[in-house]
């Protein structure tokens, strides 16, 4: 049975409690959440010795994440991702949205899920045990139409697999877009730059961006170019072919069926030997390489390359591309999507 352990992490700033769950599985694998951005802390998983170290990146404290931070593990809305200038339009009535990000929306807004206290509940479930957030986001938040409520499920088991679930419905129709934003190191956190990681992505396409990397409506070919993870290779290689982003930043059309769970990621890191695997129902996914981590308070003295993200979501800018998998919610309709990430040795 997993053990569920909770303890308090800290106050908001209006002074609400916030606790940190710690769930640990049969094989003492840990992983740990708390309400303020449904948000993913400590992933203590073992290497091929045994020896468990935390491969998310954190902060000690509830304090910095109650103000700019890089996202650390956060659930990431109400739309993940950019909107190019910062607005759409739904049944031929334009929104206009918050610019955060140059002349484009950023990760749903200036105060988006990532800076929310959600409600949480742990439960259990056979082998499983896990935490269920909820969050309201009323109508007219950040220049979204209609009111959302949200749900961000992590389940982690005795075989070491953390199912992370978003689920939405709305009262009038909207886009969303929902992620979690961990950064990951295998090696353990801490333990620099990420270039030896060894990653394979199921994708034969990147979304084409342009200067701003807001997607053009078209993909490329990753075959033959620095995105090519269709066959391992590490993280490094070609990362410096890439000096417009400082490195990786760029989302890739999972291959297969979106809806169905199905293989999006494998990296490992040779040195020791831990493996995450990941498979999802999204259509999309954003690998980016901790590029601009500022390496001081606001990123707990982590800097860039320090870490890879693998942002299983709908393609940004979704609602401006018709092309795209729609990420329009309408009232009587459910978002649901599921990401699993398995962890292991590879030996």
């Amino acid at each position: 049975m997993i053990d569920i352990q909770s303890q308090l992490f800290g106050n908001t700033h209006a002074g609400e409690p916030v606790n940190k769950t710690t769930l640990t599985n049969a094989h003492g694998h840990q992983v740990a959440v708390i309400p303020w951005g449904a948000s993913l802390l400590d992933v203590r998983v073992p290497d091929r010795e045994g020896r468990l170290a935390n491969v998310n990146m954190v902060f000690d404290g509830l304090d910095p994440y109650l103000g700019p931070h890089p996202g650390f593990g956060s659930s990431i809305g109400r739309f993940c991702n950019r909107i190019g200038n910062a607005r759409f339009t739904i049944d031929g009535t334009e929104h206009r949205v918050t610019v955060n990000h140059g002349k484009h929306c950023l990760h749903g807004g200036k105060v988006n899920f990532s800076h929310k206290l959600w409600t949480g509940e742990s439960f259990r479930d056979g082998d499983a045990a896990g935490v269920r957030f909820e969050l309201t986001s009323p109508d007219g938040e950040e220049g979204f139409p209609g009111q959302v409520d949200v749900v961000a499920e992590y389940r982690w088991n005795d075989a070491s697999e953390l199912v992370i679930t978003f689920e939405a419905v709305t009262d009038a129709p909207t886009h969303v877009n929902l992620t979690n934003h961990s950064y990951w190191n295998l090696a353990g956190v801490g333990s620099g730059k990420v270039y030896e990681h060894r990653a394979v992505i199921h994708a034969n396409e990147v979304l084409t961006v342009d200067e701003d990397l807001i997607p053009t409506g078209t993909t490329d070919a990753v075959a033959g170019t620095p995105f090519d993870f269709q066959h391992e290779e590490t993280f490094g290689k070609r990362i410096d072919q890439l000096p417009a982003t400082k490195g990786y930043d760029h989302c890739y059309v999972v291959a297969g069926d979106s809806g169905v769970l199905r293989p999006a990621a494998k990296v490992v890191d040779p040195a020791s030997g831990r493996m995450l695997s990941i498979e999802t129902t999204q259509p999309g996914m954003q690998l980016y390489t901790a590029n601009h981590l500022p390496g001081n308070e606001n990123s707990a003295g982590h800097g860039g390359h320090e870490a890879f993200c693998l942002e299983t979501q709908h393609y940004p800018d979704a609602p401006n591309q018709p092309d795209f998998p729609s990420t329009l919610l309408r009232p009587g309709k459910t978002l649901r999507e599921v990401t699993v990430h398995r962890f292991g040795v590879e030996e």
